[in-house]
């Protein structure tokens, strides 16, 4: 086991785990690492503890010192600066009539690097930009592609919740999402509904997949035959997921069929595993492969 702390490089990023060695520090301080990218100004979001050295996917880097009022100062000057760094970016990208979208400029902590993150529908040739933006900073220049769901992370904006997006919020990874998700909480394929602001699918349908699959579990399929605890057998006609609630067709003495609504408890029926329901008509498989879903890995190393 080896006694590590979490540190964070962005307000809604990835954590990445240090070796504290002896120094004293606690959540909320911030520090100076050495990291892929060099020397980084981050802030401690997880305590120390004590996790197995076999699930580390790299060697572990010790801290270089808890951060003081000068490193801060300095951080702040470096947010300044990357924003002046943005501005000339965006004047040389449209001098070299590049066909790409600047997403943001960040200085590392050392200013050995400036990094740009753009976006684009291809593949682009920027060689002279970097040689102009070198010219211009006179130091390392690193331009970084990213997809949508990263812009809209940078970015931020509200969702059509009326909050914040989760991805810029508190989301610090992305999570897979999946059609499947969607079909299981009897939401329409509509893009315009499932989809989020980056025109993906929309991350909180992981956030209630769970509580779906439990509720889901406890139902009846529809066109299922139940019996009722006052004795009556009726074809499921609809189920209220939420409610826990069973819609059924019920024949009554006189051969007439009405429908009924019961709860769940008052049902009996033997549970068994549900219809394959994420089976997708042709239409509905045109529409999202014409809005090419397939989500990809995230080309972001927002350390």
């Amino acid at each position: 086991m080896k006694e590590v702390i979490g540190v964070r490089f962005r307000e809604n990023g990835k954590i990445y785990f240090f070796d504290p060695l002896n120094y004293e520090v606690e959540t909320g301080n911030n520090v100076i690492v050495e990291t892929a990218r060099g020397v980084e100004f981050g802030k401690v979001v997880l305590g120390r503890r004590e996790i197995d050295e076999g699930k580390m996917a790299s060697a572990l880097k010790p801290i270089i010192r808890i951060a003081t009022d000068k490193d801060y100062d300095k951080f702040v000057e470096n947010k300044e600066k990357s924003k002046n760094a943005y501005d000339v970016c965006l004047e040389k990208i449209k001098k070299h009539n590049l066909d790409m979208k600047l997403i943001d400029a960040e200085y590392t902590f050392d200013n050995n690097k400036v990094l740009f993150y753009f976006t684009a529908d291809g593949r682009i040739d920027f060689r002279e930009l970097v040689k102009d933006l070198a010219a211009v900073f006179k130091t390392r220049i690193e331009l970084r592609q990213i997809g949508v769901r990263d812009e809209t992370k940078i970015v931020g904006g509200i969702g059509i919740c009326g909050r914040e997006l989760c991805c810029h919020k508190h989301l610090s990874e992305f999570v897979p999402v999946s059609i499947k998700m969607a079909k299981e909480q009897n939401l329409s394929l509509n893009p315009t509904k499932i989809s989020g602001v980056c025109g993906r699918l929309m991350c909180c349908l992981k956030h209630e997949q769970d509580t779906y699959e439990y509720l889901n579990d406890r139902l009846p399929n529809v066109g299922d035959y139940v019996k009722t605890v006052d004795g009556k057998k009726g074809e499921v006609a609809s189920v209220n997921v939420l409610r826990q609630k069973v819609k059924l067709i019920v024949t009554l003495d006189d051969d007439t069929k009405e429908i009924e609504e019961y709860k769940i408890e008052d049902l009996k029926f033997k549970h068994k595993k549900r219809k394959n329901d994420d089976k997708i008509s042709d239409a509905e498989l045109k529409k999202l492969e014409a809005l090419e879903w397939k989500e990809g890995k995230s080309k972001l190393d927002d350390e």
